[in-house]
């Protein structure tokens, strides 16, 4: 029992989701001995989802491994390829299933808002029915944290993450653009493959729809932008609401063509759509690439300034601040890091 409260506590005492699902899974394997516990949480479209591997750790191993963060979506298995998993899933219930190596025992790991993922737990034998009680148990502790984690950092409108969560996501993205090789190919305006973009995204004209709608409307708008952002940006992109109107996005990768043609995406989504009770909306965005040694507070404000230049040229459309400054319309002080605007 000892051991299971240090894990308990240790499971706790993150506030990283990676962290957490690695401490899980090293918890699992520590506590029931298996031939290997792994996470899988599905991704992409709900029509051609795929399996992302969290963490996973095997007897001999003592560091777990994931997919990478960058890994392209085509190059994940599908879910068909993991049908078991996929049931349980579906299903929402434990699921033991017989192999040529043993026993796979899954369970699904929920959140308040949805089954997140699946537990994958291998043995040479069953698991008994104690073993059982103690991972649904420690599972229930997970749920409850990873509730407290989506209270702190989620938005409660749109369930898009919130400013609070966002610095520190920040930095650990312009970390990995600071350590993109020098020699990876690279576009025309010199930006890596594996570049990051930081885009503010600002709802055209949205005081006008709460002044005729009321707040109820406008709350609801929000809460169909949120969604839209979802359906327009891939897994790995992390999505925020700042407050009011002013969404942002955390692009992981792509070069600036893929980068513009996703933010465009965005907004071609949003100004087909037919809000109820409203009719058409537009969202005017700003972005730019996240450099080495950033900080959230300056890539914040170019892309603020490139929200701003797409508001006084009549909405509607996608800025980026690279290009302003190629077109001498924003002037940018480097000794300063202040720039203006023609």
């Amino acid at each position: 029992m000892p051991e299971v409260v240090d894990h308990l506590a240790e499971l706790t005492g993150f506030r990283d989701r990676d962290v957490v699902d690695v401490t899980l899974v090293s918890a699992f394997r520590d506590l029931l001995q298996p031939d290997s516990v792994a996470i899988y949480r599905p991704v992409g479209d709900p029509d051609a989802q795929r399996w992302l591997t969290r963490a996973r750790l095997r007897a001999h191993e003592t560091t777990p491994a994931a997919d990478s963060a960058w890994a392209e979506l085509d190059d994940l298995p599908p879910l068909a390829t993991m049908p078991h998993h996929e049931r349980c899933l579906r299903e929402q219930a434990p699921l033991s299933v017989r192999s040529a190596g043993g026993t796979i025992s899954l369970f699904p790991l929920a959140s308040d808002r949805e089954v997140a993922a699946v537990l994958d737990i291998r043995t040479q034998g069953a698991l008994s029915d104690e073993q059982r009680r103690l991972v649904c148990s420690i599972l229930r502790v997970y749920r409850n944290f990873q509730g407290l984690l989506d209270y702190s950092e989620r938005d409660t409108l749109t369930g898009l993450l919130n400013r609070k969560a966002f610095d520190g996501a920040f930095l650990d993205v312009a970390a990995q653009s600071a350590a993109t090789p020098v020699a990876q190919a690279r576009d025309a305006t010199g930006a890596s493959v594996r570049a990051s973009w930081l885009g503010v995204i600002d709802i055209d004209h949205f005081k006008a729809v709460n002044d005729s709608h009321g707040h109820l409307i406008g709350d609801e708008v929000l809460l169909l932008i949120g969604r839209l952002m979802r359906s327009s940006f891939r897994y790995r992109d992390q999505l925020y609401r700042f407050g009011g109107e002013e969404f942002v996005v955390l692009l992981r990768g792509g070069i600036l063509e893929q980068a513009h043609m996703a933010f465009e995406r965005l907004r071609s989504n949003v100004a087909a759509y037919v809000f109820p009770r409203v009719g058409r909306i537009t969202i005017s965005i700003g972005f730019t690439q996240i450099r080495a040694g950033d900080s959230p507070a300056a890539a914040f404000e170019r892309a603020d300034k490139a929200v701003y230049h797409a508001k006084q040229s009549g909405r509607d459309q996608v800025v980026h601040h690279g290009d302003l400054l190629e077109r001498g319309l924003l002037v940018e002080q480097s000794h300063t890091g202040a720039m203006e605007l023609f």
